[in-house]
C-alpha cells in the first residue's frame, strides 16, 4: 500500500508538472506589481520548462518546499518581511541543509562565513548554523531588511542578495525608490528574473499537504542528537538528517537552538526515491505507468557504469538533458558530496558529455603541468586534470573564473618553480578516451631543446638585472610595503581577500570600509596591515590582560561572550587567522 500511495503522489505530480505554468504579462512581487515584456517572457519561460521539465526531480523540490515553507512563512512573518521571498531559497540551495557553493556558501540561503557571523549565527567546527532552518531564515530575513532600508524597493534588496548593495547601488542609483510598478526587461538583472522563474514554476505546485513535516523543537540545556531522538522517539539518524548544523552531535548551552523532528514515511527527505524493491511480481506486471517509471530509475541505478578515470579518480560522463541532480542519482552518491566533489553549486549547468567526479580530486598530478589547447577556466582545467580548484588556484595565483588562453601553461603540483621557464611551444597535450596524459618522446625532447634557449636567455637576462641590482642600495627584502590592490571589474571582497590569502575582517579593517559599502572597479585597498610589526605591537599591549585555557566546549563564541569581547578582538590579540580553536590553547583576553 505505501507503494502505491507514494506512486500515486508521482503520478499527480506527472499530471500536474506536465506543463510548464506560462509566464504572465503582469505578476505581484513583495507590494510591486511587474510588467515583463516579451523579450524577458522568452527568457523566463524557458527557465520555467526547464525547472518543471522533469516530473521526478521537479517533484523532489516541491515536496521539500511542502515540508519547509511553513516555518520559513511564520519566520518571515515575525520579521515583517515579504511571504514571496520563501522561493529565494529554492534558488539558492533548493532547500538543502549542507548545500555548498562554489565560493564556499553554505546552507539553506547560501550564507559566506563572514556574512553569516555578522547576521548574528554561529559557524565553528561545533556549530553551523547556515544549515539550521530557522536561524539562517531569520538571518536572511534580517540581511533583506537591511539592504531594502537603502532602496526602500524589495526587488532590488532581491538583487542585493546575490551582488550586494553597494553593487546595486552603483548600477541603479536611487532609480525606483518606493516604486510599486516596475518593468522587467531583457535588461534586468540575470538574477532577478532567475527568481521569477523560480516563483512562476513553484507556486502553483506547493498546496497540499506533504510527506515529510517537521516540528520545531527548542532546547537551551545540554543534550545531544541521540537523547533528543530517543525523547521523542524518532530514529537518531533520520534526526541527524535535518539537523546537520551540530556537527557534533551536541546541542550547545550558549543560547537557545530549535532541532527539526522529521514525521513521515519517506526514508530519505533528500532524494525521495520510489521503494520500488516492495512491489510484488503481480505489481511488476501491472500496467500503472508510475509503477513501470520506477523500475525504469531502478534498472538505470543498477546498470554497471564505464570505469573511466582521471588522476585516478572514478568520473562520470554526463548524458543529454541531465541534471546536476541526475547525477547524482546515476552515481549513486548524495547530492552534496557530488557537488562538493565537483566544486559545483546546485543550480550548475551540467555540459554534455563533460566528465564529472566521483570522489574527491587530488591536491596534486602525475604530470607537471597542463597546457590549455582552447579558452578555458580554471574549473574547466580542473576537471580536466583531477586537481582540486583551490589547489590550482593557490598554483597558479588566479580565480576560479578566471579564462586561460589557448597555450596557457598551468602548473598542477606547486607554484611555478624558481628560475623555472615556462614552456612556450607549440607542442599539444593530446588527452586519450581515459583522460589520461602522455607525452611522446619526441614531444619531450621538443620542450627540453626550447627550455634550454629560453634558460640561456634567462641567464643572459640574470646577468643584465644583477648589474642593475649592484648599483642599487637599497635591499627590498628587508622592506614591508604598504601594497595597494587595484579592484577588478567582478570582483568581491570575499574573493579579493581569498587570492591575497588574508581575511576579509582585516581587509575591511585596514581600508576603514564596511560589508554593505560594496567596491568600485579602480578602487584601490590596502592588503597588508598597515600596523607595526607583531613585536612591537606585543610590546604596546597594556598590561591589563588576562589568559585563557580552552577548555572542551569552548569556541570562539562562548569565549567572546564570557569575556564581554568581539570574536575579532580575540582573534587580532591572538594573531588567528580562522575561528577555529584546540583544547588546552591559551588565549590572550585584554581586558576593556
Amino acid at each position: 500500500m505505501r507503494f502505491f500511495a507514494v506512486a500515486l503522489f508521482f503520478l499527480k505530480a506527472t499530471v500536474s508538472f506536465g506543463q510548464a505554468p506560462e509566464v504572465p504579462h503582469k505578476m505581484q512581487f513583495a507590494g510591486i506589481t511587474l510588467t515583463i515584456r516579451d523579450d524577458a517572457r522568452r527568457e523566463i519561460q524557458k527557465d520555467v520548462d526547464a525547472f518543471t521539465k522533469h516530473p521526478k526531480y521537479f517533484g523532489i523540490k516541491v515536496e521539500r518546499a511542502k515540508t519547509y515553507f511553513p516555518i520559513i512563512e511564520k519566520i518571515f512573518a515575525e520579521e515583517r518581511l515579504p511571504d514571496d521571498f520563501k522561493y529565494l531559497a529554492l534558488q539558492e540551495s533548493a532547500l538543502i541543509s549542507d548545500a555548498v557553493s562554489t565560493s564556499n556558501a553554505v546552507g539553506f540561503w547560501q550564507f559566506l562565513d563572514f556574512t553569516a557571523l555578522s547576521m548574528g549565527l554561529r559557524v565553528d567546527k561545533d556549530i553551523d548554523e547556515r544549515m539550521n532552518l530557522i536561524s539562517s531564515t531569520r538571518g536572511a530575513a534580517r540581511y533583506l531588511k537591511q539592504n531594502n532600508y537603502m532602496f526602500n524597493n524589495w526587488l532590488y534588496a532581491l538583487q542585493s542578495y546575490q551582488m550586494g548593495a553597494g553593487g546595486v547601488q552603483r548600477a541603479v542609483g536611487d532609480q525606483h525608490n518606493g516604486a510599486k510598478h516596475m518593468e522587467i526587461t531583457s535588461e534586468t538583472y540575470w538574477y532577478v528574473k532567475k527568481y521569477l522563474a523560480h516563483k512562476i514554476a513553484f507556486e502553483n505546485a506547493i498546496a497540499g499537504e506533504p510527506l515529510v513535516k517537521v516540528v520545531p523543537y527548542e532546547t537551551s540545556s545540554p543534550k545531544s542528537l541521540s537523547e533528543i531522538a530517543a525523547e521523542v522517539s524518532v530514529a537518531e539518524d533520520k534526526l541527524i538528517e535535518f539537523n546537520k548544523w551540530a556537527k557534533t552531535g551536541m546541542i550547545p548551552t550558549d543560547k537557545p537552538y530549535t532541532v527539526l523532528i522529521p514525521a513521515g514515511d519517506v526514508a530519505d527527505f533528500t532524494k525521495l526515491y520510489l521503494p520500488v524493491s516492495t512491489v510484488s511480481n503481480v505489481d511488476k506486471k501491472a500496467t500503472n505507468p508510475i509503477a513501470s517509471d520506477a523500475m525504469k530509475i531502478s534498472e538505470k541505478k543498477n546498470e554497471k557504469q564505464e570505469d573511466i578515470r582521471i588522476n585516478g579518480i572514478p568520473v562520470l560522463k554526463a548524458r543529454k538533458d541531465e541534471a546536476v541532480v541526475g547525477l547524482a542519482d546515476r552515481a549513486n552518491i548524495d547530492l552534496s558530496s557530488f557537488l562538493k566533489y565537483n566544486d559545483i553549486s546546485i543550480d550548475h549547468k551540467v555540459r554534455v558529455g563533460s566528465y564529472y567526479f566521483l570522489a574527491k580530486k587530488k591536491a596534486k598530478s602525475q604530470n607537471e603541468f597542463y597546457k590549455t589547447e582552447v579558452l578555458e577556466d580554471v574549473w574547466q582545467i580542473s576537471q580536466h586534470t583531477g586537481v582540486q580548484l583551490k589547489k590550482l588556484k593557490k598554483y597558479n595565483d588566479v580565480r576560479s573564473d578566471q579564462k586561460m588562453q589557448a597555450g596557457t601553461i598551468v602548473w598542477l603540483n606547486g607554484h611555478t618553480p624558481k628560475g623555472e621557464v615556462m614552456p612556450v611551444t607549440d607542442v599539444v597535450v593530446l588527452v586519450d578516451d581515459e583522460a589520461e596524459f602522455e607525452w611522446s618522446e619526441e614531444d619531450e625532447k621538443e620542450i627540453e631543446r626550447v627550455v634550454a634557449k629560453d634558460n640561456n636567455q634567462q641567464q643572459q637576462n640574470a646577468l643584465t638585472d644583477s648589474n642593475k641590482q649592484d648599483s642599487n642600495e637599497l635591499n627590498f627584502n628587508s622592506l614591508k610595503p604598504d601594497i595597494d590592490y587595484v579592484v577588478k571589474q567582478g570582483e568581491t571582497l570575499y574573493s579579493i581577500a581569498k587570492s591575497n590569502n588574508i581575511e576579509v575582517v582585516d581587509l575591511l579593517a585596514w581600508n576603514k570600509i564596511t560589508i554593505s559599502e560594496g567596491l568600485k572597479p579602480g578602487q584601490s585597498l590596502k592588503v597588508t596591515s598597515p600596523e607595526p610589526a607583531t613585536a612591537q605591537i606585543v610590546q604596546e599591549l597594556p598590561i591589563a590582560m588576562q589568559v585563557h585555557d580552552v577548555q572542551a566546549a569552548d569556541t570562539l563564541y562562548s569565549v567572546a561572550r564570557k569575556y564581554g569581547v568581539t570574536i575579532k578582538e580575540i582573534m587580532d590579540w591572538n594573531e588567528k587567522k580562522d575561528l577555529s580553536i584546540t583544547l588546552g590553547e591559551k588565549l590572550r583576553i585584554l581586558q576593556k
